[in-house]
């Protein structure tokens, strides 16, 4: 029974929800799980029913927490944070004033708030759905410029392995980029690799590759909707975000309909959303003809950096996935590149960051590549806890007005 029940919570933490037969329930319920809340700065959050002295509460326990900002301030998130995932937990997080969390598990609680004038001047839309090509349906969030009209899209891809994380981890980032009110920032969410999200069938890399171009597709199907213009797009993202950033400007050439490894030498991308009406052939070109910049950030262009997350073993697949072996020379397309990567970084080497700019310098590409000092691994990314906001503004802040001035000489140039 004890290995059962460990199978059925670990499917439940990669799944997010948690469903147990009866008698696990009944088991269950007699257990009691810690519940710590985290002290919120710039606002105050209530809990009901009240946390006893000693933060144990009945397993099945809901708890209502509802936020309120201090003066000057808006809320970023209420939260909940527990032990699972890639990197040792796993967030989930509310962007209304009121979240109920069922306690499940040992948990964090908590509320996090930004200053107004990081976000008054933005219209923000969440959980835009554009594909369900498995059990996890496939959103974006939308960073408008209040009255924006005709704005180049930037489009965010996150990082984590390809394996955790969602698009609410690049939202300080979004934030960052609408400063000015010169973009409409959309951070996409795709699929994980493997069986990671629950899919009976495995996902291949090549699959969230096919999210990314659906998430474009769809974004310039709506891109009028929230004030952009669809056919001028900058694409950014980190670490595994890198990599499907450097894939969504370079391999979209090779978006067609003949499959994917199925015959010989043949590597076609079939977005996992198409615009009804619309050829393959048709969505093809207008996103290679939309990608004018990109902005990857530690992330990889091959596939022997991340072999481990890779069934297949064939070279015609890993050339494929690999952004470094497909940059066109500049007289077929321009793709200007900037590229960043922590000099601490001990996930992502100088080495790889290296061998992809050679090969966009090679085929006479701008790229320009900065080495952050003293920076490590994931420094754009946006959590809950102190120490990752803390990073966040020290290198993330920065290094986002380097990137909005590489995309504004693409976009804005005189």
């Amino acid at each position: 029974m004890k290995i059962l029940r460990t199978k059925l919570l670990l499917t439940a933490a990669v799944c997010g929800v948690l469903y147990l037969p009866a008698d696990l329930n009944a088991q269950t319920s007699a257990q009691q799980f810690t519940v710590v809340p985290v002290t919120a700065e710039n606002g105050a959050y209530s809990i009901e029913p009240a946390l006893p002295e000693d933060g144990k509460v009945a397993a099945g326990t809901v708890l209502t927490l509802k936020a309120t900002p201090a003066a000057d301030y808006a809320l970023d998130a209420i939260y909940y944070t527990v032990k699972g995932g890639m990197w040792g937990t796993t967030n989930h997080e509310s962007f209304s004033p009121k979240m109920k969390i069922t306690v499940n598990s040992d948990m964090k609680v908590g509320a996090t708030f930004v200053p107004k004038s990081l976000v008054n001047g933005i219209d923000e839309t969440h959980d835009v759905v554009y594909a369900k090509p498995g059990i996890k349906p496939l959103k974006y969030d939308v960073y408008a410029p209040k009255g924006a009209k005709n704005l180049p899209c930037i489009v965010i891809i996150h990082g984590g392995g390809w394996s955790s994380n969602n698009e609410d981890i690049m939202r300080g980032l979004a934030r960052e980029l609408v400063k000015g009110g010169r973009y409409v920032v959309f951070s996409i969410d795709y699929r994980w690799i493997n069986k990671l999200d629950g899919d009976a069938q495995p996902v291949y890399m090549h699959n969230l590759i096919e999210d990314v171009f659906g998430a474009i597709a769809h974004i310039q199907q709506n891109a009028a909707k929230y004030g952009a213009d669809g056919s001028r797009m900058g694409v950014t993202g980190d670490s595994a975000g890198g990599h499907l950033a450097e894939a969504a400007a370079t391999l979209s050439p090779m978006i067609g309909d003949q499959g994917f490894g199925l015959t010989d030498s043949i590597y076609n991308y079939m977005p996992s959303y198409l615009p009804k009406g619309k050829t393959v052939a048709a969505v093809r070109t207008q996103i290679v003809n939309a990608i004018k910049a990109v902005a990857p950030s530690y992330g990889v262009s091959e596939a022997a950096d991340f072999a481990g997350l890779i069934q297949q073993k064939d070279k015609g697949y890993w050339d494929a996935i690999s952004p470094a072996r497909h940059v066109p020379n500049t007289d077929e397309r321009q793709l200007p590149h900037f590229l960043v990567r922590g000099t601490k970084d001990p996930i992502v080497s100088n080495a790889m960051v290296q061998r992809y700019a050679d090969a966009l310098n090679s085929a006479g590409q701008k790229a320009e590549y900065i080495q952050v000092e003293g920076a490590g691994h994931a420094f754009f990314d946006w959590k809950p806890d102190a120490t990752t906001r803390a990073t966040f503004h020290q290198y993330g802040v920065p290094y986002a007005a380097k990137m909005l001035s590489f995309f504004d000489s693409v976009f804005y140039k005189k």
